[in-house]
């Protein structure tokens, strides 16, 4: 783990169970519970038998869960698609999806999945955890079920992702029982991620580039817990860049004089936070190593400063340091 001072520009060199040396009982540890889940299915078209993959990436609009049978999907073809044609599923068959319209985006589709079984039994069956592109698998089921162990948080709940909140698989069971010894307070926000997190910034003005919408939700008591830790001068350490987005979004809010800086509640959030940017929830932030054109990148250089930033890259270079899903972290503190 690099640790980064934003205010000095100082580096350290550490470990991630050093973090509990980095906060104190007046604190506020804010983590993103969402859990992934098998989202990446592999089918043929029931005309022609040619292999079509599929992504899932949210229920639609119209639908109230992910459980429900209309989805918004990513397709890959070596076809042209077209409203109407069916991709099947399964070694059975059992699951069936209908084009149903195509949508913005490169390979993106509104469908209507037909099954007799409940979508999500089917998915852990057969479905596989869309782990990233650059992790090589043979598609074996041991594989496949180690996948779904190490590609989720220790804190994983709320089912709905399709990528997981990286920064949170730093954490261990021994780390979280020293935080609560010391009298670190943790809480929970859930954001669903989808592709768009990690899709580069490829505009020429950053503000043309549009990141999609994701469902989020703030729970009550982490809306109290938040309210109490800016109130007593405390500080909200961000785990990953899905928590700072669903807090700053809900910070943006238009609210009345005298309502609280984060209120509960759902919605979806597609803010982009880049340099300047004033931070009005996040105080310290636990990140991965982000890549050149990202949207991530461009979070932490609002946060600690573009230079000082490029600077702890040139480091992290220099010390090995991994990048990626499964690399090392960064504490900005």
């Amino acid at each position: 783990m690099m640790v980064l001072h934003r205010d000095t520009g100082v580096i350290e060199h550490r470990h991630i169970a050093d973090i509990v040396e980095y906060l104190t009982s007046n604190d506020l540890l804010v983590v993103n519970d969402t859990k992934v889940f098998p989202a990446r299915l592999i089918g043929t078209w029931s005309d022609t038998s040619g292999e079509v993959e599929l992504l899932m990436i949210a229920a639609a609009p119209e639908s109230e869960t992910v459980r429900e049978l209309v989805w918004n999907v990513m397709i890959g073809s070596g076809r042209k698609c077209r409203e109407g044609q069916v991709a099947v599923f399964g070694p059975a068959g059992e699951l069936k999806a209908r084009l149903l319209e195509k949508l913005e985006g490169i390979g993106m589709w509104k469908v209507q999945f037909e099954c007799e079984r409940p979508l999500m039994d089917l998915l852990d069956e057969f479905g596989r955890t869309p782990v990233p592109p650059y992790v090589h698998r043979e598609g074996t089921r041991e594989e496949e079920l180690a996948d779904r162990e190490r590609y989720q948080t220790i804190y994983a709940k709320n089912v709905g992702s399709v990528a997981a909140p990286t920064a949170g698989l730093h954490f261990t069971e021994e780390i979280f029982a020293a935080l609560e010894a010391k009298g670190v307070k943790r809480c929970s926000v859930t954001l669903h991620v989808g592709p768009g997190t990690f899709r580069p910034v490829k505009t020429e003005d950053i503000e043309d580039h549009h990141m999609d919408f994701e469902a989020f939700t703030v729970p009550p008591e982490t809306a109290e817990a938040i309210n109490a830790c800016k109130a007593r001068g405390g500080r909200v350490v961000c785990v990953g860049s899905t928590t700072v987005r669903t807090l700053e979004t809900v910070a943006c809010r238009e609210r009345a004089e005298g309502d609280p800086l984060v209120a509960p509640g759902s919605g979806a959030s597609n803010i982009f936070i880049y340099p300047p940017y004033n931070f009005k929830v996040c105080d310290a932030m636990l990140t991965n190593f982000h890549l050149p054109q990202s949207t991530l990148l461009m979070m932490v250089s609002a946060l600690a400063g573009r230079e000082r930033i490029l600077c702890a890259y040139a480091f992290a270079v220099r010390k090995d340091y991994q990048f990626f899903s499964y690399g090392d972290c960064m504490l900005i503190v």
